[in-house]
Protein backbone atom coordinates (compact mmCIF):
# COMPACT_ATOMS: atom_id res chain seq x y z
CA UNK A 1 0.00 0.00 0.00
CA UNK A 2 2.85 2.42 0.76
CA UNK A 3 4.40 1.82 -2.66
CA UNK A 4 1.03 2.32 -4.33
CA UNK A 5 0.23 5.57 -2.49
CA UNK A 6 3.65 7.19 -2.34
CA UNK A 7 5.35 5.94 -5.53
CA UNK A 8 2.88 4.80 -8.18
CA UNK A 9 0.08 7.26 -7.46
CA UNK A 10 2.19 10.47 -7.49
CA UNK A 11 3.92 9.56 -10.76
CA UNK A 12 0.59 8.60 -12.32
CA UNK A 13 -0.95 11.93 -11.30
CA UNK A 14 2.04 13.88 -12.64
CA UNK A 15 1.94 11.95 -15.93
CA UNK A 16 -1.79 12.68 -16.35
CA UNK A 17 -1.17 16.33 -15.57
CA UNK A 18 1.66 16.76 -18.07
CA UNK A 19 -0.11 14.73 -20.76
CA UNK A 20 -3.34 16.61 -20.18
CA UNK A 21 -1.63 19.98 -20.53
CA UNK A 22 0.00 18.91 -23.81
CA UNK A 23 -3.28 17.53 -25.16
CA UNK A 24 -5.22 20.60 -24.09
CA UNK A 25 -2.70 22.94 -25.70
CA UNK A 26 -2.66 21.05 -28.99
CA UNK A 27 -6.34 20.27 -29.43
CA UNK A 28 -8.23 22.79 -27.30
CA UNK A 29 -6.40 26.10 -27.50
CA UNK A 30 -9.64 28.08 -27.70
CA UNK A 31 -10.86 26.35 -24.55
CA UNK A 32 -7.70 27.32 -22.65
CA UNK A 33 -9.45 30.08 -20.76
CA UNK A 34 -11.02 30.94 -17.42
CA UNK A 35 -14.45 31.37 -19.03
CA UNK A 36 -14.77 34.65 -17.16
CA UNK A 37 -18.19 35.59 -15.84
CA UNK A 38 -17.34 39.22 -15.10
CA UNK A 39 -19.86 40.43 -17.67
CA UNK A 40 -22.67 38.82 -15.67
CA UNK A 41 -21.65 40.19 -12.26
CA UNK A 42 -18.67 42.22 -11.08
CA UNK A 43 -19.48 43.71 -7.65
CA UNK A 44 -19.02 40.50 -5.63
CA UNK A 45 -16.27 39.28 -7.97
CA UNK A 46 -14.27 42.39 -7.12
CA UNK A 47 -14.01 41.15 -3.53
CA UNK A 48 -13.79 37.39 -3.89
CA UNK A 49 -11.35 37.06 -6.78
CA UNK A 50 -8.45 39.16 -5.37
CA UNK A 51 -8.75 37.50 -1.97
CA UNK A 52 -8.75 34.01 -3.47
CA UNK A 53 -5.85 34.66 -5.84
CA UNK A 54 -3.75 36.39 -3.18
CA UNK A 55 -4.32 33.53 -0.76
CA UNK A 56 -3.60 30.78 -3.27
CA UNK A 57 -0.44 32.55 -4.42
CA UNK A 58 0.86 32.80 -0.86
CA UNK A 59 -0.04 29.16 -0.23
CA UNK A 60 1.84 28.15 -3.36
CA UNK A 61 4.93 30.14 -2.38
CA UNK A 62 4.85 28.62 1.10
CA UNK A 63 4.56 25.08 -0.25
CA UNK A 64 7.38 25.60 -2.74
CA UNK A 65 9.64 27.00 -0.03
CA UNK A 66 8.75 24.33 2.51
CA UNK A 67 8.91 21.33 0.20
CA UNK A 68 11.75 22.20 -2.16
CA UNK A 69 14.12 24.19 0.10
CA UNK A 70 16.00 21.82 2.43
CA UNK A 71 16.01 22.47 6.15
CA UNK A 72 19.80 22.82 6.20
CA UNK A 73 19.66 25.73 3.73
CA UNK A 74 17.43 27.91 5.92
CA UNK A 75 19.52 27.11 8.99
CA UNK A 76 22.68 28.02 7.06
CA UNK A 77 21.39 31.58 6.50
CA UNK A 78 20.54 32.01 10.18
CA UNK A 79 16.84 31.05 10.24
CA UNK A 80 16.29 28.67 13.13
CA UNK A 81 13.75 25.91 12.99
CA UNK A 82 11.61 27.61 15.65
CA UNK A 83 11.56 30.90 13.73
CA UNK A 84 10.78 29.17 10.44
CA UNK A 85 8.04 27.14 12.10
CA UNK A 86 6.34 30.22 13.55
CA UNK A 87 6.53 32.09 10.25
CA UNK A 88 5.26 29.13 8.25
CA UNK A 89 2.33 28.45 10.57
CA UNK A 90 1.27 32.09 10.86
CA UNK A 91 1.62 33.05 7.19
CA UNK A 92 0.27 29.71 6.02
CA UNK A 93 -2.80 29.98 8.25
CA UNK A 94 -3.57 33.53 7.13
CA UNK A 95 -3.09 32.59 3.47
CA UNK A 96 -5.23 29.48 3.90
CA UNK A 97 -8.11 31.42 5.43
CA UNK A 98 -7.86 34.10 2.71
CA UNK A 99 -8.06 31.39 0.08
CA UNK A 100 -10.96 29.67 1.81
CA UNK A 101 -12.96 32.88 2.36
CA UNK A 102 -12.31 34.07 -1.20
CA UNK A 103 -13.41 30.74 -2.63
CA UNK A 104 -16.53 30.75 -0.44
CA UNK A 105 -17.43 34.19 -1.83
CA UNK A 106 -16.89 32.98 -5.40
CA UNK A 107 -18.96 29.84 -4.86
CA UNK A 108 -21.80 31.83 -3.25
CA UNK A 109 -21.69 34.31 -6.13
CA UNK A 110 -21.81 31.50 -8.65
CA UNK A 111 -24.77 29.87 -6.93
CA UNK A 112 -26.83 32.98 -6.14
CA UNK A 113 -26.30 34.92 -9.39
CA UNK A 114 -28.61 33.49 -12.03
CA UNK A 115 -26.57 34.07 -15.21
CA UNK A 116 -23.36 32.95 -13.50
CA UNK A 117 -25.00 29.79 -12.19
CA UNK A 118 -26.43 29.07 -15.64
CA UNK A 119 -22.91 29.24 -17.09
CA UNK A 120 -21.55 26.82 -14.44
CA UNK A 121 -20.83 23.33 -15.79
CA UNK A 122 -20.57 20.00 -13.97
CA UNK A 123 -16.83 20.20 -14.51
CA UNK A 124 -16.75 23.52 -12.61
CA UNK A 125 -18.68 22.02 -9.70
CA UNK A 126 -16.33 19.05 -9.48
CA UNK A 127 -13.32 21.36 -9.65
CA UNK A 128 -14.64 23.50 -6.80
CA UNK A 129 -15.31 20.38 -4.70
CA UNK A 130 -11.81 18.96 -5.17
CA UNK A 131 -10.12 22.34 -4.64
CA UNK A 132 -12.14 23.02 -1.50
CA UNK A 133 -11.30 19.57 -0.14
CA UNK A 134 -7.56 20.16 -0.64
CA UNK A 135 -7.66 23.57 1.06
CA UNK A 136 -9.88 22.52 3.98
CA UNK A 137 -7.92 19.33 4.72
CA UNK A 138 -4.59 21.15 4.53
CA UNK A 139 -5.77 23.98 6.79
CA UNK A 140 -7.35 21.58 9.26
CA UNK A 141 -4.21 19.41 9.41
CA UNK A 142 -1.97 22.42 9.99
CA UNK A 143 -4.12 23.85 12.79
CA UNK A 144 -4.61 20.46 14.40
CA UNK A 145 -0.90 19.64 14.42
CA UNK A 146 0.55 23.04 15.30
CA UNK A 147 -2.12 24.81 17.31
CA UNK A 148 -4.00 22.06 19.09
CA UNK A 149 -1.16 19.53 19.10
CA UNK A 150 2.53 19.72 19.90
CA UNK A 151 3.57 20.66 16.37
CA UNK A 152 4.81 18.66 13.44
CA UNK A 153 7.96 19.29 11.38
CA UNK A 154 6.98 18.16 7.89
CA UNK A 155 10.38 19.17 6.53
CA UNK A 156 11.89 16.04 8.07
CA UNK A 157 9.48 13.62 6.37
CA UNK A 158 7.23 15.04 3.65
CA UNK A 159 9.80 17.40 2.14
CA UNK A 160 12.55 14.76 1.62
CA UNK A 161 9.98 12.37 0.16
CA UNK A 162 8.63 15.03 -2.21
CA UNK A 163 12.11 15.96 -3.44
CA UNK A 164 12.94 12.30 -3.92
CA UNK A 165 10.17 12.08 -6.53
CA UNK A 166 12.24 14.35 -8.77
CA UNK A 167 15.36 12.28 -8.10
CA UNK A 168 13.42 9.21 -9.32
CA UNK A 169 14.24 7.43 -6.06
CA UNK A 170 11.21 7.88 -3.78
CA UNK A 171 11.27 6.25 -0.36
CA UNK A 172 7.70 5.29 0.61
CA UNK A 173 8.74 4.27 4.11
CA UNK A 174 9.31 7.93 5.01
CA UNK A 175 5.62 8.62 4.62
CA UNK A 176 4.54 5.75 6.88
CA UNK A 177 4.84 7.85 10.05
CA UNK A 178 3.22 11.03 8.66
CA UNK A 179 -0.05 12.00 10.39
CA UNK A 180 -3.17 10.84 8.61
CA UNK A 181 -4.42 14.38 8.01
CA UNK A 182 -1.29 15.30 6.04
CA UNK A 183 -1.47 12.02 4.13
CA UNK A 184 -5.05 12.74 3.05
CA UNK A 185 -4.03 16.28 2.11
CA UNK A 186 -1.22 14.96 -0.13
CA UNK A 187 -3.45 12.36 -1.79
CA UNK A 188 -6.16 14.93 -2.52
CA UNK A 189 -3.55 17.41 -3.82
CA UNK A 190 -2.25 14.91 -6.37
CA UNK A 191 -5.84 14.18 -7.40
CA UNK A 192 -6.22 17.92 -8.03
CA UNK A 193 -3.02 17.92 -10.11
CA UNK A 194 -4.38 15.12 -12.30
CA UNK A 195 -7.71 16.93 -12.70
CA UNK A 196 -6.10 20.34 -13.28
CA UNK A 197 -5.57 20.32 -17.09
CA UNK A 198 -9.21 19.48 -17.77
CA UNK A 199 -10.68 22.39 -15.80
CA UNK A 200 -10.68 26.18 -15.98
CA UNK A 201 -7.68 26.10 -13.61
CA UNK A 202 -5.54 25.48 -16.69
CA UNK A 203 -5.25 29.25 -17.10
CA UNK A 204 -2.72 29.22 -14.24
CA UNK A 205 -0.17 27.90 -16.75
CA UNK A 206 -0.73 30.86 -19.07
CA UNK A 207 1.53 33.88 -19.24
CA UNK A 208 1.30 36.85 -21.64
CA UNK A 209 4.78 36.23 -23.03
CA UNK A 210 3.66 37.01 -26.58
CA UNK A 211 2.78 40.58 -25.60
CA UNK A 212 6.48 41.34 -25.24
CA UNK A 213 7.17 40.75 -28.94
CA UNK A 214 3.82 41.38 -30.64
CA UNK A 215 3.71 44.43 -32.96
CA UNK A 216 1.86 47.57 -32.06
CA UNK A 217 -1.76 47.82 -33.16
CA UNK A 218 -2.30 51.11 -35.04
CA UNK A 219 -5.56 52.94 -34.41
CA UNK A 220 -6.73 55.53 -36.93
CA UNK A 221 -9.69 57.83 -36.50
CA UNK A 222 -11.94 58.78 -39.39
CA UNK A 223 -11.32 62.34 -40.55
CA UNK A 224 -14.57 64.31 -40.58
CA UNK A 225 -13.29 67.30 -42.57
CA UNK A 226 -15.40 67.89 -45.71
CA UNK A 227 -13.99 67.13 -49.09
CA UNK A 228 -11.65 64.34 -48.02
CA UNK A 229 -14.20 61.56 -48.19
CA UNK A 230 -17.41 61.38 -50.26
CA UNK A 231 -20.56 61.38 -48.16
CA UNK A 232 -22.62 58.23 -48.25
CA UNK A 233 -26.41 58.05 -48.17
CA UNK A 234 -27.88 56.80 -44.95
CA UNK A 235 -30.98 56.85 -42.85
CA UNK A 236 -30.60 60.48 -41.89
CA UNK A 237 -31.24 63.10 -44.58
CA UNK A 238 -31.30 62.79 -48.36
CA UNK A 239 -28.22 61.60 -50.16
CA UNK A 240 -25.75 64.32 -50.96
CA UNK A 241 -24.54 65.07 -54.42
CA UNK A 242 -21.37 63.26 -55.45
CA UNK A 243 -18.21 65.29 -55.33
CA UNK A 244 -16.38 66.43 -58.41
CA UNK A 245 -13.89 63.65 -58.08
CA UNK A 246 -16.60 61.00 -58.14
CA UNK A 247 -18.88 62.24 -60.99
CA UNK A 248 -19.95 59.52 -63.36
CA UNK A 249 -17.67 59.32 -66.34
CA UNK A 250 -19.28 59.59 -69.79
CA UNK A 251 -18.08 57.24 -72.42
CA UNK A 252 -19.03 56.80 -76.03
CA UNK A 253 -20.60 53.65 -77.22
Amino acid sequence: MNVLLWVVYPYLAIAIMVGGLIWRYRYDKFGWTTRSSQLYESAVLRWGSPMFHFGILMVLIGHVGGLLVPKSWTEAVGITEHTYHLMAVFIGTVAGFCTLIGMAILIARRRLTGPVFAATTKNDKAMYAVLAAVIVIGLWSTLRANVVGDGYDYRETISPWFRSLFYLSPDPEIMAGVPVGFQIHIVSAFALFAFWPFTRLVHAFSAPVGYLTRPYVPYRSRDTRPGLRPARPGWEGPPTAPSAQHKPRRTRR
